[in-house]
């Protein structure tokens, strides 16, 4: 008797931490970006569902401060000083090709260091084309004019910028406030 309470107790168990999986995993993707917004109208409306495939290491070998970007997944990673994760999330890069400037324009690939930073008034000094003053809200210029930077127009899952790296406006907030100084290493992995 004892032994089919334990086994009812078990599959009783078992049945709940399945259910609750599928609760919690349905939550994360249902409808809404990292930074809250919802997916379905604003600003994410009529774009790609993220892809929620992206993944970094918790741990690399290499020590120091690092903001990695990785096209291929289109998001970015922050190491400490220790190699450890702090905090991950979408991004968009430079897309194959812009028809705008006629041109192919992905992010630059290799190891840089943040050279420049400006506040939450930042904007661009090229694009609209002709125009200027598109916003790149905490702009943390890393090679020429090619930045991370914040923008309502971060498409989960593709890359559809010019060049910079586009993060979410409040995880651009984070990085510029809490994370990225002058000199803190840039890497943009290869597409």
């Amino acid at each position: 008797m004892d032994q089919r309470k334990d086994r009812g107790k078990l599959i009783l168990t078992t049945c709940a931490t399945f259910v609750s999986a599928l609760v919690l995993s349905a939550c994360s993707t249902s409808g809404m970006h990292q930074d809250g917004m919802s997916l379905t109208s604003g600003p994410y409306a009529n774009q790609p569902q993220p892809n929620p495939t992206y993944s970094f290491p918790e741990t690399r070998s290499e020590k120091g401060k690092c903001f990695i970007f990785d096209p291929k997944q289109a998001a970015w990673a922050a190491y400490d000083e220790n190699g450890h994760l702090v905090k991950d999330g979408f991004a968009s890069g430079g897309r194959d090709y812009c028809s705008d400037i006629n041109s192919p324009c992905h992010t630059p690939t290799g190891v840089y260091h943040v050279y420049q930073k400006e506040g939450a008034d930042c904007k661009s000094s090229i694009f609209p084309i002709g125009k200027g003053g598109a916003p790149m809200p905490y702009c943390m210029f890393f090679h020429g004019g090619f930045a991370v930077h914040g923008s309502y127009d971060v498409v989960p899952g593709q890359n559809v910028s010019h060049g910079c790296v586009r993060v979410s406006p409040a995880d651009a907030e984070w990085l510029s406030q809490n994370f990225m100084n002058v000199g803190t290493t840039v890497v943009v992995e290869h597409y």
